[in-house]
């Protein structure tokens, strides 16, 4: 086989690489950040509680509800 050959395999092979491994982790991050959000419960009473609020249960579970539906809808529309 001549060497343009290996060359067009290698750069095909390359780019073929680099465009599964953008999807793959792409897909990985979104799962990761499904399950694991950025925002936890604890972080959220910390904030509301130097915001000057006492942060009841209920406030929080309704935030937390929100913010899950509002990623959920968010997901839907890619």
């Amino acid at each position: 086989m001549s060497t343009t050959i290996w060359i067009f395999i290698v750069v095909l092979a390359a780019v073929v690489g680099a465009v599964a491994g953008f999807f793959i982790a792409r897909r990985s991050m979104e799962t990761y950040i499904k399950n694991n959000p950025p925002i936890s419960e604890e972080m959220m009473k910390s904030m509301m509680t130097s915001m000057g609020q006492k942060p009841s249960q209920k406030r929080l579970n309704q935030m937390m509800a929100q913010m899950k539906s509002q990623a959920q809808t968010s997901s839907k529309k890619k």
